[in-house]
């Protein structure tokens, strides 16, 4: 058996053989350069693990500087620390550029560029609104005080990084506690960034003998001359960024589910619980970067199991009903948060709920019908045959059922020739007979 996905794994193995060594034979980054990233989008573990990793590579090498260019709408509290640590950690100096016109760095990515040795935004950019959002089953009266506690924490901490790093502390406070947000211009103004630049060649110029301090000491940053060398996610990262998305995450899930379900009503198939399991794992693993409601996910159980008791319960379908608005309010409730980006959209929501529903529907009027079929085979398919009786059954006697002979009993009188219908197979391998009833 094994040996008939042993040529698949040949290929694999070359696929990845092959990109290794164009991996080794690519011309290592020079140490006369500014290694860069781009980064849209929500800040995630995968981006978080991305942006720090590169930064290692960056003192590593001893490159001249770090250029994070971010457009990002925010993202979960544990990334964002796990970036500003490896920043404030870094020898290398680091330059966060809120760019292109129009970006913004909010919530998450207005601490990352408060937290840069030299923070730049493109005309058109803007920066804050940093107010801590509750991740789980939502804030509740009685969870007011830890929520207090978050953005105190919060407060101190953004507090902190504008310190270190001489920005204005005042503001850093104020986006917050009152999620205010500043255009680029009036944070230049307002000393929380350090300068405007239309694009990359315009940012190189202006950082050129710019000072930044380490241990104690000043370094003065150079740039003239010095290339940007932009960085990309390996095949593995952004695989692993595409499935955090909540929509993504959600139809990974469902897919599970169902996977899951189909092997269990129908044992051995192996390829539908396969693909499941792997679903389900790929969506817990994009659930740590969402802001996941617990109970809408108890929810979604709740409907498979008021499904799968639909096939052993009477329940002219009520069950089923329950079980689609039960999958419809988890669904809805599965991710709560104020902002777009972290919740699932309504349409997703709603052909997912709708096929999952009819699949879930396909599959148990398949287990029902079979289970209400007659059997044809096997000591239950012989009730209900019909044959002849060959000698007289006073007792005991032979019948001719199935194109076979058998020995047969019955509890009445039954004379040779005479249509019988079996009863059951009995014991010693006797069919229980009784007079057939005669045709309308």
């Amino acid at each position: 058996m094994i040996f008939k996905y042993l040529p698949i794994f040949i290929m694999a193995l070359c696929l990845l053989a092959t990109g290794a060594l164009r991996s080794a034979a690519a011309e290592p980054p020079s140490a006369d350069s500014i290694r860069a990233v781009r980064i849209t989008g929500v800040i995630s573990p995968t981006i978080a693990d991305f942006i720090t990793k590169q930064l290692e590579e960056a003192n590593r090498l001893g490159q001249k500087g770090f250029l994070l260019e971010l457009d990002t709408p925010g993202g979960l509290d544990t990334a964002m620390r796990s970036i500003i640590q490896a920043m404030l950690g870094s020898r290398t100096p680091v330059i966060v550029y809120v760019a292109p016109s129009g970006a913004r760095a909010a919530s998450a990515g207005a601490l990352i560029t408060l937290a840069a040795d030299f923070a730049a935004m493109a005309p058109g950019t803007n920066l804050g609104a940093a107010h801590p959002v509750a991740i789980g089953a939502g804030e509740k009266e009685g969870e007011s005080a830890m929520m207090s506690k978050v953005v105190e924490d919060a407060v101190a901490y953004a507090r902190s990084i504008a310190q270190q790093r001489g920005r204005n502390v005042e503001w850093a406070e104020q986006i917050v506690r009152k999620s205010i947000s500043t255009p680029a211009e009036e944070a230049l103004k307002q000393k929380v960034i350090d300068l405007i630049a239309e694009n990359e060649q315009e940012l190189k110029t202006k950082l050129d003998g710019r000072v930044y301090q380490r241990g104690g000491q000043e370094f003065v940053l150079k740039t003239t001359g010095v290339e940007l060398e932009f960085m990309e996610m390996n095949w593995r990262q952004k695989i692993l960024q595409t499935i955090s998305h909540p929509n993504i995450a959600y139809m990974l899930m469902m897919l599970g589910i169902l996977g899951i379900f189909f092997e269990i009503s129908q044992p051995g198939s192996i390829f539908p619980g396969a693909i499941g399991a792997i679903a389900l794992l790929l969506a817990l693993f994009a659930f740590q970067a969402l802001p996941v409601n617990y109970v809408g996910m108890l929810y979604i159980l709740l409907a498979v199991v008021l499904f799968i008791l639909e096939v052993k319960v009477v329940s002219y379908g009520l069950l089923t009903i329950g079980g689609i608005l039960s999958l419809t309010l988890g669904s809805l409730m599965l991710m709560e948060d104020t902002n777009p980006y972290m919740r699932i959209s309504w349409p997703v929501i709603a052909a997912t709920v709708a096929v999952t529903s009819a699949l879930f529907l396909l599959v148990l009027s398949f287990v029902v019908r079979t289970q209400k079929k007659r059997f044809v085979s096997g000591a239950e398919g012989m009730a209900g045959e019909q044959g002849k009786a060959v000698t007289d059954i006073d007792g005991e006697g032979r019948v001719f059922v199935h194109g076979e002979y058998w020995n047969a009993f019955s509890r009445e009188r039954i004379s040779e020739g005479e249509t019988v219908e079996v009863i059951r197979l009995g014991e010693k391998m006797r069919l229980e007979v009784k007079k057939a009833e005669p045709p309308p």
